[in-house]
């Protein structure tokens, strides 16, 4: 699927750099490619839209931060089941890194589930809203970069 289908957005990061009130960070990614497409990516086995618990949120590098200040990557979503991707759209390492910063803020500061919110939108509909504590950060080479990761205390990989 191409990544210049999707619009991402993000909401409730602010607040870090502020010191404001704690808000869950929300990342919105509008779909505007053909219609259906996006909504079988996200069918599991049985037809149904896939759970929270399905799915991964990552960022792959594509540059290394300690020589490009200004290093770009991907994210992705991924079934986690079949491990195949169900989108994926570059974004600038400085931006998910601060909207990282900010879900791991307010985790500690939290008693709801998940960190931060994931809303996938096709044509003004949400097609699917996830609440998330994870998400893993990998350099150019595919190596876990954990202390850029967001990862649940307990939680071993």
């Amino acid at each position: 699927m191409r990544r210049d289908y999707f619009d991402l957005a993000v909401e409730n990061v602010d607040w870090v750099r502020e010191g404001g009130e704690p808000r869950k960070p929300l990342v919105r990614i509008d779909f505007h490619g053909p219609e259906g497409l996006l909504q079988e990516q996200f069918a599991g086995h049985d037809d149904d839209l896939l759970d929270a618990e399905e799915i991964d949120v990552a960022f792959r590098l594509r540059e290394s931060l300690d020589t490009d200040a200004d290093a770009a990557g991907v994210v992705g979503v991924t079934n986690r089941v079949t491990g195949d991707f169900i989108l994926e759209l570059n974004e600038e390492a400085d931006d998910v890194l601060r909207f990282i910063h900010a879900a791991r803020e307010y985790g500690q500061s939290a008693d709801d589930e998940g960190r931060y919110r994931v809303e996938i939108v096709v044509d003004g509909e949400e097609l699917v809203a996830y609440d998330k504590s994870t998400f893993l950060v990998y350099d150019a080479e595919g190596n876990l970069l954990r202390g850029e990761s967001l990862i649940p205390s307990g939680v071993e990989l």
